[in-house]
């Protein structure tokens, strides 16, 4: 009897590699990223339209002022037809290795420089573009509404920008709970909408406006030295406003695929409209805003316009509604970081209430931040320049060349290198 018990293999024991494959996918059916794989290619282009089409479309104007009308329009262009082509090979990647979707922007820099220096190189980077958007809209949604209060009531008592921000934080402590991308898509498409809204409204009601009077395209930096610099800043804020890259691989991996139907068919689809509303939204308001008010706009053009008031309330309001849904998108991705660093590697269990905290702690930081700095959005030049820059223009062509491995001196090669080199030249 006992030769025989002994004999007898226990109950729970299972070979070990398929409990952590069974527990690798209980984590993965968890994280917001791969939680939900059923979204479609209108996701895709919405997605990328609120995560590309932010508040920096609104500096634009000011970014030409610096930069003049001949490099300014080139560089508009040059940014447009460049980031395209990045977020293309990035498409392309997601699922470059064999039975593999690299469903996250750090991953891609694991299979290109390896498991560590991978995430070296892509998750500071990555979490300084996030983090920073998301306390920029959190003053700038805190701006918003206080203009929208300035103009609505101009006798009501004076209200401090700090409360402001925590009424826009308000609602994000909320929202900050749904669990992965496809549960924000309405707020994503509403947000989509309101910024192609608010970008129409601010170069329509400039037109509208006539070109000012006196206006003056000359520089105003008094020193050469202070031309460099507003120069240098300005490509700071057109790279700010081209920021969509961080975000493009988390958002293909909620795409399902299959090998008839790989993910990068919609998702490119999806790309391609939004690159069409990205194209609507700047050049008519860098172009139109920049002739309007020469070098006298505003870092945000909305500032610039007064009048008619119901139509800057409006304005104000869309863009509220947009930095919602736009912080939304980008904090997903540092979520998901945070969930998977608590759960793999602390090993908490997958939780609500470990969702609970982490998502409230970060909301409250951003908001912490966005009111102890509120100037935080003059430093868009600084992380344009630091991080969002590398991100969105050469770092994918970096990535690919490492991947893809293209000839020397094949076209795929010719091309990146001089991207490259371009890049740096202007960075």
């Amino acid at each position: 009897m006992d030769t025989q018990a002994q004999a007898e293999p226990k109950p729970e024991e299972v070979p070990s590699n398929e409990t952590e494959e069974e527990r690798k996918k209980k984590i993965d059916d968890w994280l917001p990223i791969t939680g939900s794989r059923n979204a479609k290619w209108w996701y895709a282009a919405f997605h990328n339209v609120t995560a590309m089409v932010g508040a920096g479309v609104l500096s634009l104007p000011y970014a030409m002022s610096h930069l003049g009308w001949g490099p300014g329009t080139v560089i508009l262009v040059l940014s447009w037809v460049i980031t395209l082509y990045t977020l293309w090979q990035m498409v392309e990647m997601h699922e470059m290795i064999p039975g593999k979707r690299l469903d996250r922007y750090h991953e891609l820099g694991q299979a290109a420089f390896g498991e560590k220096l991978g995430l070296y190189i892509v998750v500071p980077q990555q979490l300084i573009c996030e983090v920073g958007v998301d306390i920029v809209y959190m003053v700038t949604g805190g701006k918003s509404l206080q203009k929208i209060y300035n103009l609505a009531c101009g006798d009501c008592k004076n209200i401090k920008l700090t409360y402001f921000i925590m009424i826009f934080a308000s609602p994000h402590f909320i929202l900050a709970h749904c669990p992965n991308f496809n549960s924000i898509s309405v707020v994503s498409l509403a947000a989509a909408v309101m910024s192609l809204s608010y970008s129409t409204i601010a170069w329509g009601a400039a037109a509208d406006k006539g070109r000012q009077p006196g206006v003056s395209y000359a520089s105003v930096a008094s020193t050469p030295t202070g031309g460099v610099f507003n120069f240098l800043g300005a490509l700071g804020e057109v790279a700010f406003a081209y920021a969509g890259h961080n975000v493009v691989l988390e958002i293909q991996a909620t795409i399902p695929s299959s090998p008839e139907r790989p993910s990068k068919v919609p998702m490119w689809r999806g790309v391609v409209v939004a690159y069409i509303v990205v194209a609507l939204c700047y050049f008519p308001v860098a172009l139109v805003g920049y002739y309007i008010f020469g070098n006298k706009v505003e870092d945000n053009i909305m500032l610039s316009l007064e009048k008619p008031v119901w139509l800057v309330i409006v304005a104000n309001a869309f863009v509220v509604i947009h930095v919602i849904g736009s912080y939304q998108l980008f904090a997903m991705p540092v979520f998901d970081m945070m969930e998977s660093t608590l759960v793999k590697k602390l090993n908490f269990k997958p939780s609500f209430k470990l969702r609970f905290i982490t998502r409230t702690v970060y909301v409250a930081l951003t908001m912490f931040i966005g009111i102890t700095f509120p100037f935080f959005g003059a430093l868009l030049s600084f992380f344009g320049g630091f991080a969002f820059a590398p991100t969105t223009y050469f770092l994918p062509c970096i990535i690919w060349l490492a991947i893809v491995k293209p000839k020397k001196f094949s076209l795929s090669w010719f091309i990146n290198w001089v991207k490259i080199s371009i890049m740096s030249s202007l960075s």
